[in-house]
């Protein structure tokens, strides 16, 4: 059982660019569903205040919707589950 229920972790395909940049492209979830991030709205350090833990937060429009995508320090990537 997952110990946040308000964490999801999941695979992301990510574009990586010579300068270092990381641009989140996909976000595959553990049933094998994939879902095409439309845009990156904005990328900043920050806390998920829903689901604990902190990282790089990727604010994405996804099917129309804006959804925050962490990139937690322990390299692993997370959604807030709606709750």
């Amino acid at each position: 059982m997952n110990e946040n229920q308000y964490k999801i972790y999941v695979e992301v395909n990510v574009q990586f660019y010579p300068d270092g940049r990381m641009i989140p492209k996909e976000i595959v979830w553990e049933n094998g569903k994939k879902y095409e991030i439309d845009k990156v709205l904005d990328r900043r350090r920050a806390a998920s205040t829903k689901a604990g833990g902190c990282g790089i937060r990727y604010t994405c429009r996804i099917l129309g919707r804006p959804c925050y995508l962490f990139y937690e320090e322990n390299q692993r990537w997370f959604v807030e589950a709606k709750g």
